[in-house]
């Protein structure tokens, strides 16, 4: 185990649209969505009904597995609508805030005088459990289980990401909180990952209790299934936890205040961003509360998250529960004749060198969602391995999930990946193969068959 990771593999993708560091505007949001969708596997219980009065932090969903697992609302308010799809599969559940906001009072409580019992009871009560995240898979951490370490990486390299420090600049007492609470609740280290590039001035260099570890490298050198493979790879029976900042900050703030506040700093960016900044909101706040970023006469493609691995949720979406960052993008929808032809793009960028992007290293581009292409059989090169800084075969684990072998799923590192971690392959594939979707389709069949 390595406290100073040096990754040679990654693409930065240059990108037009990142937000300035300020804050541009404080959302009061008007409606606010709990999204069950935001979470792999969960199978959610509905424990509210429509016009019902709730305050910040009442639970409103359930985990039907495991009925400890609570779903807080991020305000006070009535439950305005129930929306199901198919099936009846309870898709969002939204709430009108007031206009003056109300939280659960969970008491303020000391780390120190608590036993890792307590710690655990008042994060399942108060709806903060789903902030853990589970691998191998990516699920909602058992609170039964015992992890061999958690893991945070403290900053991103994907594209146009959230500045961590700035993001959570004041909230150092309530992240070294949540790391005392986590580190004795699972009895385990917890490891810490810095940008390398300015570790000495990131607060999260000062934390006590901590294992830390440097990094450096292009994206995706941010991940946090990157760093765990490099600092401890999650074999088969092993179980580890990951939790990012922000939702760190939330537990933290939860012992220092007794209240629910997952409020954050969220950076919306993109090409088709106006003024790109930062604006202090919740997860669940609808693009309709960004409205004056974009123009609303423009095809635009809203996505919660980063372009490489977030979620389209359009024009009248929310932005999910572990997000900070909204990127607004031009629909692709407009194509060159013969375009694949011409040897001269300069308005496009390569990551080969296809075209001759790799002659202005500094430009940026003002990308959109066209593919230039579409699906086509595996071409056999090692484009993966210039991107992936992981001891892995991608294509051969890609294969096995495509054949649903767990055998050679579990020996090509299938306990080891997310979709985030294979996104830069995905991205520049030559076979435009829909790689993140086939690691999904692979998880759900592992949860299915070994769980």
């Amino acid at each position: 185990m390595s406290n100073n990771i040096y990754l040679k593999k990654g693409l930065d993708i240059p990108i037009n649209g990142a937000a300035t560091q300020n804050t541009k505007k404080v959302i009061t949001p008007d409606v606010v969505a709990v999204k069950p969708t935001d979470f792999r596997g969960l199978v959610p219980k509905l424990l509210v009904r429509e016009g019902d009065k709730v305050l910040a932090g009442t639970p409103v969903l359930a985990d039907k597995m495991s009925q400890n697992i609570l779903f807080a609302s991020p305000v006070s308010g009535t439950v305005a609508e129930v929306i199901r799809g198919e099936k009846r599969k309870l898709l969002e559940v939204r709430i009108k805030a007031d206009a003056e906001q109300e939280y659960v009072d969970f008491g303020k409580q000391k780390v120190s005088e608590m036993s890792a019992e307590q710690i655990k009871e008042a994060i399942l009560v108060a709806g903060l459990w789903p902030a853990l995240t589970q691998r191998p898979y990516g699920i909602i951490a058992n609170p039964e289980s015992k992890p061999k370490a958690i893991f945070v990486s403290a900053f991103s390299t994907a594209p146009l990401a959230a500045d961590t420090e700035f993001a959570l600049n004041g909230q150092a007492a309530h992240i070294q909180t949540a790391v005392d609470a986590l580190a004795k609740m699972a009895g385990c280290n917890v490891h810490v990952s810095v940008n390398a590039a300015n570790a000495s001035a990131s607060v999260f260099s000062k934390l006590q209790n901590v294992v830390l570890h440097t990094v450096s490298g292009k994206h995706p050198a941010g991940n946090v299934g990157v760093q765990i493979h490099h600092i401890s790879p999650v074999q088969k029976g092993e179980i580890v936890w990951t939790v990012s900042p922000v939702m760190l900050a939330a537990i933290g703030k939860l012992f220092n205040t007794g209240k629910y506040d997952v409020s954050r700093k969220i950076a919306v960016t993109g090409p088709k961003a106006i003024n790109p900044a930062y604006v202090e909101g919740l997860p669940g706040i609808s693009m309709k509360d960004i409205k004056e970023f974009y123009d609303a006469s423009e095809n635009l493609r809203f996505i919660s998250g980063d372009i490489l691995t977030g979620t389209n949720i359009g024009a009248e979406g929310f932005i999910g529960f572990f997000d900070n960052q909204v990127t607004i993008l031009e629909e692709g929808d407009k194509y060159e004749l013969l375009g694949w032809a011409k040897p001269f793009r300069p308005k496009l960028f390569s990551a080969s060198r296809t075209y001759f992007s790799w002659l202005t290293p500094n430009k940026k581009y003002d990308m959109d969602t066209n593919l230039h292409g579409g699906p086509r059989a595996f071409v056999v090169n090692d484009v993966y391995g210039k991107v992936l800084p992981m001891d892995l075969y991608p294509v051969y684990l890609l294969k096995a999930c495509l054949a649903n072998d767990i055998d050679k799923m579990e020996k090509f590192g299938i306990y080891e990946v997310l979709e985030e971690d294979l996104a830069l392959c995905e991205y520049v594939c030559p076979s435009k193969i829909y790689i993140q979707q086939i690691i999904t389709d692979g998880i759900a069949l592992m949860l299915k068959e070994m769980c």
